[in-house]
């Protein structure tokens, strides 16, 4: 089933991207897979709000939780490397990715309807407590528990394929095999602490290395929605992920097979 259903992802998005839909480019996919009753799912009720959703408050009966990564083409992460506000193309990317789940997660509920099992999705954004700034369903520590990374110290997951991009997920009660989580840090910082370039890339001051003003940096959001609210509503920055060592690949990977590739040459 996780082939499958991996493999209907990836044509999706393939056929979208050459479609005239949108003018943003997407990269290969990467899907990761969860059981509903990973304990995991119930440490969210301290790591982020005691009323975080289980997978079973969203379907009765859930037995997995399937989780995808749109990995940005890098020209969408370059444009919006420079200003202090994001860019046009960055603020499309979100718009346009944001539709894109729309109608990918609307596809696989009618792809595993014809396998017999149910599905319930959830909103790619703005499902969140805009007083707390708080979701009672976190696609990124959904991404987490679903194997597809670890969180960055800009609060985001890095992937195998970095963290420029968006997630989505659904919960089904098809039976899926969970995917195994990684057994070391993706971040540089938290690995060995060699790195803390998406720090430097806040232009507001929001990011630290030991914190996080969410509220400072969701005035930076509504900021860029003002000056693109003729896109759509495009509530971003995105500069802690542009550009840094994590945008496109997994450093810590990156920074120990170059350390092997230095020591087996005696440097």
């Amino acid at each position: 089933m996780n082939d499958l259903i991996t493999r209907e992802i990836i044509q999706f998005v393939d056929e979208y991207t050459r479609s005239e839909k949108a003018h943003t480019r997407w990269l290969k996919p990467l899907t990761g897979f969860a059981d509903a009753e990973d304990p995991s799912f119930l440490s969210l009720k301290n790591a982020v709000s005691p009323t975080h959703a289980m997978p079973k408050d969203l379907l009765a009966g859930a037995r997995s939780v399937i989780v995808y990564f749109l990995p940005f083409t890098k020209d969408i992460a370059l444009s919006n490397r420079r200003s202090h506000y994001a860019s046009r193309y960055w603020a499309q990317a979100y718009i346009e990715t944001n539709r894109l789940i729309i109608e990918l997660n609307a596809y696989l509920v009618e792809f595993l309807k014809q396998t017999g099992a149910e599905t319930t999705v959830i909103p790619p954004t703005h499902n969140f407590d805009t007083q707390r700034l708080i979701s009672d369903w976190s696609h990124r520590h959904a991404a987490w528990i679903a194997g597809l990374g670890t969180f960055g110290i800009h609060n985001l997951i890095i992937t195998e394929n970095g963290c420029c991009g968006r997630l989505g997920s659904i919960v089904t009660n098809a039976q899926c095999s969970p995917s195994k989580r990684p057994d070391t840090q993706y971040c540089l910082y938290k690995y060995n602490q060699t790195c803390s370039a998406c720090v430097k890339n806040c232009v507001n001051g929001a990011l630290k290395t030991d914190s996080f003003d969410r509220h400072r940096c969701y005035e930076m959001l509504l900021e860029n929605a003002a000056l693109y609210s003729k896109e759509g509503l495009a509530d971003v920055c995105g500069k802690c992920t542009c550009v840094v060592p994590c945008s496109f690949t997994n450093p810590v990977k990156d920074y120990i097979d170059k350390a092997q590739d230095e020591h087996s040459l005696g440097k």
